[in-house]
């Protein structure tokens, strides 16, 4: 039996796209044990995890954010008897508790990110386009490498069961007709479709037959964008800081489908099992962070020899225009939503 340290700190969906590999791979290797080393306010992610799984946190925006509350949890943390460490992240928090392992005699398994492959898709044309293993591929594989055979047996966070109790039923009711989700929102400008042209996504779809839309985003400024939609357009409903994680995981996988951006609700939504129908900008779903077992023809981009310029979408655009957006329609995307491909 081994004891086995794996992590990934960042960010909310790289960390929610390793449940399938670690899950697989624990169901697989019984007698191991896995501890995932995350961010605390992840640890609710890994819900039903395997008996042999556990999350441990870090407080990296807290106690542990200056270099030297880091330092003095990593050494704490390699006083710990495990036999060998998985870093999926590989950055400079990751590769210190690699380091101390490594002065103990311990296997480190780093994970290969594809850097040079990655920098290829994303430069300025003229270039060609090929698509990068996904990053659960990537993960998979530091597994493997490590000695663990299994086989991809994820199926749902929710392990096909409901807890009645997680879900605002007072609030919705029970569910009739369709139910579409709506997160329009991500962290960096690139990957945003714009806002006064969602809004036209909205009123489209809230004027369908039998529709219900729910709309999922952050505190502050999404909630009041979201809260505005709610009350313009009927058959909605915004759910954003209202309810727990939990709940809110609950929610989308009662969903018909949920529209969102390349964002952490697309990663959370294939992980219970809800297609999603996903917009493009800046990225690309060759870069490997696609939404787990989603149908590819569900993601709506345009073809544009710059495409893609980022891999997480932080880059300003240097035509100025975010063509890769502005050239999607609204009609464009409810068509897609009308005529979603299964899996």
């Amino acid at each position: 039996m081994a004891d086995i340290l794996i992590i990934r700190l960042s960010a909310i969906g790289d960390v929610a796209m390793t449940i399938p590999v670690i899950y697989s791979a624990a169901k697989a290797n019984p007698g191991d044990s896995f501890t995932v080393l995350t961010q605390t306010f992840l640890i609710p992610l890994f819900l039903n995890q395997p008996s042999n799984v556990k999350a441990l946190g870090v407080n990296i925006k807290g106690s542990e954010k200056t270099l030297g509350g880091f330092l003095r949890f990593a050494f704490g943390l390699a006083k710990q008897k495990y036999d060998m460490v998985l870093d999926l992240h590989s950055v400079i928090r990751s590769r210190i508790i690699d380091f101390l392992f490594l002065l103990k005699g311990k296997r480190v398994l780093i994970i290969d990110k594809k850097r040079k492959e990655r920098k290829q898709l994303t430069a300025k044309p003229p270039k060609k386009i090929l698509p990068i293993p996904s990053i659960t591929a990537c993960y998979a594989d530091v597994f493997h490498r490590a000695g663990f055979r299994f086989e991809d047996t994820f199926t749902s966070l929710l392990a096909d069961t409901h807890d009645e109790s997680l879900t605002p039923h007072p609030v919705f009711g029970q569910k009739k007709g369709r139910w579409i989700g709506v997160a329009p929102f991500a962290k960096h400008r690139g990957k945003i479709y714009p806002i006064d042209e969602m809004e036209k996504v909205v009123e489209l779809l809230s004027k369908q037959p039998d529709t219900t839309l729910f709309f999922f985003g952050g505190n502050g400024y999404e909630e009041s964008v979201l809260s505005q939609w709610e009350f313009q357009c009927p058959n909605t409903h915004n759910v954003a800081g209202r309810y727990s994680l939990v709940q809110e995981l609950e929610l989308i996988s009662r969903l018909d489908v949920l529209l969102c951006m390349d964002s952490a609700n697309m990663h959370f939504a294939s992980l219970v099992g809800t297609k999603v129908v996903s917009i493009w900008g800046a990225t690309h779903p060759y870069a490997g962070f696609y939404g787990y077992k989603q149908h590819p023809d569900n993601a709506i981009q345009v073809d544009l020899p710059c495409r893609p310029c980022s891999v997480y979408g932080k880059k300003p655009c240097y035509r100025k225009d975010y063509a890769c957006l502005q050239q999607i329609t609204p009609e464009q995307i409810v068509d897609k939503l009308n005529n979603v491909k299964l899996y």
